[in-house]
């Protein structure tokens, strides 16, 4: 629908599926949230280097991974240990967080319920502080109330959606502007230039 709406080029950040990219017969430029987070650990968690990242599925073990070589910390990881019929699923943690600050990072929330349960977890084994950084946050439902209940120092999303309205609700919700990340892959793609800079960079 794009391409026919006359689009001739799309740049996505952090496509929940990358095989995506495949659906569309024009370029596809999909930029990372990873070097804006990696910033705003740095910048805003003081006990970062001795934090643990944790990814709240088996699905987002690659994305975690990425962020922790890059800090150089350990990461870890929650799967959901699947129970028969009429059985709550229990959730796993692979890893350490004991005396440790723990940041779990995923690509989206929506109802958010994942993401609370886990947090749980995690201070029940020993974390003493727990970070939440997604790149989208769709909050929806009862999300803000449950972010309002969690045991969350902060839930950090970037602005790929409006969030005014969500913060007015919700103080524990702060956002990462991608903004000039986005600006800078309109003009690179605009002057011919490699957006692959972007990756691993976040523009001045």
């Amino acid at each position: 629908m794009l391409s026919v709406a006359g689009a001739d080029h799309i740049i996505t950040m952090d496509l929940h599926a990358s095989q995506i990219q495949g659906f569309f017969d024009i370029p596809v430029d999909n930029l990372y949230a990873e070097p804006a987070v990696l910033k705003w650990i740095r910048e805003n968690i003081p006990e970062w280097k001795t934090c643990t990242i944790v990814s709240p599925d088996a699905g987002g073990a690659k994305r975690v991974t990425s962020i922790a070589d890059r800090l150089n910390v350990d990461f870890a990881l929650i799967h959901k240990e699947r129970k028969k019929a009429n059985e709550v699923d229990r959730m796993v943690l692979v890893g350490d967080v004991k005396d440790k600050v723990a940041i779990l990072v995923d690509d989206m929330a929506d109802t958010c319920g994942t993401i609370c349960h886990a947090a749980d977890k995690l201070l029940s084994a020993g974390a003493t502080k727990v970070y939440a950084i997604l790149t989208h946050g769709i909050f929806s439902g009862p999300a803000i109330s449950r972010i309002n209940n969690a045991c969350f120092e902060a839930v950090v999303v970037t602005n790929t959606i409006p969030q005014e309205e969500k913060i007015r609700h919700c103080s524990k919700i702060q956002v990462i502007d991608i903004s000039m990340i986005l600006a800078e892959a309109i003009r690179r793609t605009h002057n011919g230039e490699s957006v692959s800079y972007l990756f691993s960079h976040v523009p001045l």
